[in-house]
């Protein structure tokens, strides 16, 4: 099954859960999703202080879009922070992470898996 036809909605009708695996202050909020082929829109919050530094460096097998709508994020392995308005495309293998949020943040994300054809 594709992903849901969807018109305008507000994101304040989507729940916000924990992410998996669970992470003290990190919450998605699953837009759309096709179980098909692990195709996912949805928006990461940061709660203020939120550490991602128990999962490590992540790599994935899928591609991932994100852009920072709101606050800011410290890559604790580049040293570097990121902020609302940046953005960033992650092939499947790219190492990312971990991260802090020191006041927070939320972010637009889409993963996808590339035609292998």
């Amino acid at each position: 099954m594709a992903k849901p036809e969807v018109e305008f909605t507000a994101t304040s009708s989507v729940e916000f859960r924990p992410c998996s695996p669970p992470i003290d202050g990190l919450w998605e909020a699953v837009l759309a999703r096709d179980d098909a082929n692990g195709a996912v829109t949805r928006i990461l919050k940061f709660d203020p202080g939120t550490d991602t530094s128990p999962v490590g460096v992540l790599t994935h097998d899928f591609w991932e879009e994100i852009f920072i709508i709101e606050g800011s994020v410290t890559d604790l392995r580049l040293n570097q922070t990121f902020s609302s308005g940046d953005w960033a495309v992650r092939p499947p293998g790219m190492e990312h992470g971990p991260w802090v949020s020191e006041h927070g943040a939320r972010m637009f994300e889409v993963r996808y898996y590339q035609n292998r054809d």
